[in-house]
């Protein structure tokens, strides 16, 4: 039994595999859950807004939105387009940079106009009616709105700022599932209620996606949001008919060959589109440069009685394990040659639980701080293993 006795951070890999699979995805679930269940506060024809038409903010959604069923929405693909999504990690201001560069130059070299994000079908819509403001009156409400997402980081704003300054004519599209529908949601309501027909296709798609956000909040049902997202996607880009599109998304949705994240149980939001609309869909994952970080100092650390210089990248919160507090990464510079020599374990850490980019070589020393003060070190090297075709690095016996 105690070889088996694992910690529900790690991963036992040659033995018991269909035991470890689960725990790592309990992991990657939770720590994954807030990116996924918030995204809406990310990077994601307008009408003239004015402070008289501003939306007001009602005290509740319509009895009968919340009893109504969304109407599906047919997937037809006739689209010729071309579509260039980037992956991101949200909320990181150089990942925003890049994403602003690549649009701009789409924008201004390529003559696309057509945003799509990460974001509810009435949240984009509130950002068109912002690009045509005079102000940033709309973009302060929707941050107040994002509070508790990843996307509430001030240079959030800046990123939205710069598109209206530099690519006045963008049109966001939005295809997540509704996300602040008690806020946004109802806001926007409240402006179709003053200033569009009730029958009209805005406010049809704004319910819609109130619905949907109902539906996918009552249990976090993530297989619906990814089938949502991707049906939705077509829905938006059907209406473009041959026009290019640039969409920004967090990575767990837009790799081609990759399946929902937490349950593995549909293909992702790109791998959908790339069934239906083949080489026309180019996908690119940008979140690796939230982990280019440099290391917030340099520690020493002994380890079988030799001393490393111990490059420090931070700790990462473990609240949510049973008797663990959080954990500590260092990079033990120079070491591989000496970590290479030892035996090694059963034991692997997949290189998405490190704060930092990883390469092939390195040694890691990894402090587990427990919640009553005590903690356990362990020792990792990057020696090109693979747990689950996940790049992995793993643990060696180390003699204190």
């Amino acid at each position: 039994m105690n070889e088996f006795n694992v910690k529900q951070f790690t991963i036992r890999i040659e033995a018991r595999r269909r035991c470890s699979r689960p725990l790592l995805l309990v992991l990657m679930a939770i720590l994954l859950i807030s990116s996924l269940t918030a995204c809406s506060g990310n990077s994601s024809a307008g009408e003239e807004a004015s402070p008289s038409t501003q939306p007001a903010s009602p005290s509740a959604l319509p009895a009968q939105l919340a009893q109504a069923t969304p109407v599906a929405t047919p997937l037809t693909t006739k689209a010729t387009g071309q579509i260039y999504l980037y992956g991101e990690s949200h909320g990181v201001a150089k990942i925003m940079d890049k994403e602003y560069e690549a649009w701009s130059d789409y924008y201004h070299n390529k003559g696309m106009r057509h945003l799509f994000v990460e974001q509810s079908y009435y949240a984009a819509e509130y950002l068109n009616l912002w690009m045509q403001s005079d102000n940033d009156d709309i973009l302060e409400e929707l941050y107040q709105d994002w509070e508790g997402t990843p996307g509430h980081v001030p240079y959030t704003k800046t990123f939205f700022q710069k598109i209206k300054s530099g690519c006045p004519d963008t049109i966001f599209h939005g295809t997540d599932v509704g996300h602040q529908r008690d806020k946004t949601g109802k806001r926007f309501l409240s402006y179709l209620a003053d200033n569009n027909p009730t029958g009209s296709e805005m406010y049809t798609l704004t319910t819609e996606a109130i619905q949907q956000g109902l539906i996918y909040y009552r249990s976090y049902d993530n297989v619906y949001r990814e089938n949502k997202m991707a049906e939705n996607f077509i829905r938006e880009f059907e209406k473009l008919g041959s026009e290019n599109i640039m969409g920004i998304y967090g990575a767990a949705h837009t790799g081609v060959n990759e399946m929902e994240r937490i349950t593995q149980a549909v293909p992702c939001m790109a791998n959908q589109l790339r069934k239906h609309y083949g080489r026309n869909l180019h996908s690119e994952d940008i979140s690796w440069m939230a982990k280019d970080i440099e290391p917030l100092r340099v520690d020493e650390i002994t380890m079988q009685g030799k001393k490393y210089a111990a490059s420090y990248f931070g700790k990462s919160d473990l609240s949510g394990f049973k008797d663990y507090a959080f954990r500590e990464f260092w990079r033990l510079e120079g070491a591989y040659a000496d970590a290479s020599k030892l035996p090694l374990t059963d034991n692997v850490l997949t290189y998405d639980q490190y704060p930092m980019l990883i390469e092939k070589g390195q040694v890691f020393a990894i402090s587990y701080t427990k919640t009553d003060g005590t903690t356990e070190r362990e020792y990792h090297v990057a020696n090109g293993k693979k747990w689950e075709d996940m790049d992995a690095t793993v643990q060696i016996k180390v003699t204190e």
